[in-house]
C-alpha cells in the first residue's frame, strides 16, 4: 500500500473520491495533474483562510497610509491586524496606520436593522480623529448577508470629505479562499488607484516588485539589493507601501512578480493596459536570488548594469558564505514538509535545497493548478468555483500612458526564453517520490507526519502546534515566528540560523509523538490505538 493509500485509507468512500485527485506522488514520467482551486469539502478541517483573510489581511493590510475600516464584528477586524507582521516605516510627509485596528464592530442590532449609519459615523471619527487621505473599506460575512450598500458609503465619503474612498465587497464566504479576496483588492486597486500617478522616473531601470508584503522585512531586503545594484523601485504591492506608490507602478519599465498567485491578475492588467511586462522572480533562497538577478540585468541588457550585478552577487556571497556552509553542516540530509499559501511552498524548496534539506511535501491552501504544474495548463482549466461571485474586469491599452522598455523582436525572444509572461510552478522543481498537495486538512496533516516523519514542518499558526505537540519542529511561514527578515543573502542566514536552532533545541526529548509511544496496528493508520 502507497503513502497515499494510507493517508486516504481511513476516509469513506465519497471523501476518498472527493480528495483522491488532490493528492499526487510526483513522477516524472506521469502527467503530475492536481485537481486545486475548488471548494473544501464541508466538515474537513481546512487550513485555508477566507476570503476577507486574503482582501484586507494580505493586500489591503500593508498600505500604511490608507485608514483601512473593516464593516463587520470585531473579532474579524483583529483577526486581519498585526499577524502577518507586514511592516512598514514612517516617512516623513506620509500617514502610517499599521499599528491602529479600525472597526464598525457590529452588534446584533446593526444586523437586524441595517449597519450603514454606523459606517457613516466611522468615517466621520476616522475624519475627525486622523484626518486620512484615503479611506478603504472592507466588507465581512454579515455585511454581505445583510446587504449594507458599502459601495455607496464611498461615494458618500468622497462627496462629503473629498478623499479618495474605496469599497471592496470581500466578504468571507465568497470565492474559494483567500485568493478570492486577493482577486477583489487587485480589481479595485486597478481601477481606482493603479495610474492616477505623475512622478517623474528618471531611471530607466525601474522596476515593480508585486506579491512582497515586507513580513519581516523581506521587502526591505529585496529592496536593499536592487537599490545596490541600481535599480529604482517604483511601487511595492504592497509591503511598506503607500497609494502615492501604487498610483505609479504605471511608470516602471518591468513588474517583478514574487508571489504569482496573490497578484498575477495585476501583472497581466499593468501588461495590458501600460505595456510592462512582468517577470516571475524568487528572492528565497541563495541561488533563487542570483538566478533572479542575474535574469533581471538580462531584460534590461546593460553592459554596466550586468557588471554590478555580478559585483553584488559576489560581494554579498562573501559575506554569508562561511555562515551558510556552518549551518548546512547542521541540516544537511534533513527532511521538511510544507503547507503555506502563496507561493511559498515553492520558493522555500530553493531555500532548503541549499542548505541540503530535502523537502518531501509540499502544497498550497489556495493555489491554482498554474502554480502547480505550470502556465502551460491554463488553455485547460475550466472556469473555477470563484469566476460565479468574484468581478472579473477586463482593460485596454491606455494611449496617453502606454510605454515598452523593449523591442517588439526582444520582447518575444525573452517570451520564447520563458523569461517574462511565464511562471513554470511547484512541480517542476519537486523529486520523484516527493508528494504534492492540494488544500492539506487536519486529518491528512496527521496522517503524513506520522508516516513521513518529517525533522520539520513549515505551516501556519492553524497547525503549527499539532505538529510540535506530535515531536515535530514547526515554525511560520506566514509571519515568520516573530524572526525575520528571510529573503535574499543575509535573509538565508537568518533562516538557517532559526531551523538549526530550532532542530537542535533540547525541547524535542521531552515530547514524545504518538506514533513513538503507541504501536499502529497493522492494516489501520492512526485511530485511537496510535493516538
Amino acid at each position: 500500500m502507497s503513502v497515499t493509500e494510507k493517508v486516504i485509507d481511513q476516509y469513506s468512500s465519497r471523501v476518498y473520491k472527493n480528495r483522491k485527485e488532490h493528492i499526487v506522488e510526483v513522477d516524472e514520467n506521469a502527467s503530475n495533474q492536481i485537481a486545486a482551486n475548488v471548494r473544501t469539502i464541508p466538515g474537513i478541517i481546512t487550513q485555508r483562510g477566507c476570503c476577507y483573510a486574503g482582501c484586507k489581511g494580505v493586500v489591503l493590510g500593508p498600505i500604511k497610509d490608507a485608514l483601512t475600516i473593516v464593516h463587520g464584528p470585531i473579532g474579524c477586524a483583529y483577526y486581519t491586524w498585526g499577524t502577518r507582521r507586514h511592516k512598514g516605516k514612517k516617512e516623513e510627509g506620509i500617514d502610517n496606520y499599521l499599528q491602529y485596528c479600525f472597526s464598525t464592530d457590529m452588534q446584533e442590532p446593526d444586523i437586524v436593522f441595517g449597519g450603514e449609519k454606523k459606517l457613516k459615523k466611522s468615517i466621520d471619527e476616522a475624519m475627525d480623529l486622523f484626518h486620512p487621505s484615503t479611506i478603504l473599506i472592507c466588507s465581512t460575512c454579515p455585511v454581505g448577508l445583510i446587504g449594507d450598500d458599502i459601495h455607496a458609503v464611498a461615494k458618500w465619503a468622497e462627496q462629503e470629505y473629498g478623499i479618495k474612498c474605496i469599497a471592496f465587497s470581500c466578504e468571507g464566504y465568497k470565492g474559494v479562499s483567500q485568493s478570492a479576496g486577493h482577486h477583489i483588492a487587485n480589481n479595485q486597486l486597478m481601477k481606482f488607484v493603479i495610474g492616477e500617478g505623475d512622478r517623474e522616473i528618471k531611471n530607466k531601470f525601474s522596476v515593480n516588485i508585486l506579491g512582497e508584503y515586507n513580513i519581516g522585512g523581506d521587502g526591505w531586503e529585496t529592496e536593499r539589493i536592487l537599490k545596490r545594484i541600481g535599480y529604482e523601485v517604483v511601487a511595492t504591492f504592497t509591503g511598506d507601501s503607500s497609494i502615492d506608490d501604487l498610483k505609479n507602478a504605471h511608470l516602471a519599465n518591468l513588474s517583478l512578480v514574487q508571489c504569482h498567485r496573490s497578484i498575477n491578475y495585476i501583472a497581466e492588467m499593468i501588461e495590458t493596459k501600460y505595456g510592462i511586462p512582468w517577470m516571475k522572480v524568487n528572492f528565497i533562497g541563495v541561488k533563487g536570488t542570483i538566478e533572479t538577478l542575474r535574469n533581471i540585468a538580462k531584460y534590461f541588457n546593460d553592459p554596466e548594469l550586468t557588471e554590478r550585478t555580478e559585483a553584488v552577487i559576489a560581494d554579498e556571497l562573501g559575506l554569508i558564505q562561511d555562515d551558510i556552509s556552518y549551518y548546512k553542516s547542521k541540516l544537511k540530509g534533513k527532511t521538511a514538509a510544507i503547507y503555506v499559501g502563496g507561493s511559498r511552498a515553492h520558493h522555500y524548496q530553493h531555500l532548503l535545497h541549499d542548505l541540503g534539506v530535502h523537502t518531501i511535501l509540499a502544497g498550497y491552501e489556495f493555489g491554482h493548478r498554474d502554480e502547480y504544474e505550470g502556465r502551460e495548463v491554463l488553455p485547460f482549466i475550466k472556469p473555477d468555483a470563484d469566476s460565479k461571485n468574484i468581478e472579473s474586469i477586463t482593460v485596454e491599452p491606455d494611449p496617453a500612458k502606454y510605454h515598452v522598455y523593449l523591442s517588439e523582436e526582444d520582447l518575444d525572444k525573452l517570451k520564447e526564453e520563458k523569461l517574462i509572461d511565464y511562471y513554470g510552478g511547484m512541480v517542476k522543481d519537486m523529486q520523484n517520490g516527493t508528494f504534492m498537495v492540494d488544500d492539506l486538512n487536519h486529518f491528512e496533516t496527521e496522517e503524513f507526519l506520522k508516516l513521513l516523519k518529517p525533522d520539520i514542518f513549515f505551516s501556519g499558526i492553524k497547525d503549527k502546534f499539532v505538529a510540535q505537540k506530535a515531536g515535530i519542529l514547526s515554525r511560520q511561514l506566514h509571519s515568520y515566528d516573530y524572526s525575520g527578515p528571510y529573503a535574499g543573502f543575509r535573509g538565508a542566514v537568518n533562516f538557517a540560523r532559526d531551523i538549526t536552532m530550532g532542530i537542535y533545541t533540547p525541547a524535542w526529548s521531552y515530547v514524545k509523538a504518538p506514533w513513538k509511544t503507541a504501536p499502529i496496528l497493522e492494516g489501520t493508520l492512526g485511530g485511537s490505538e496510535a493516538c
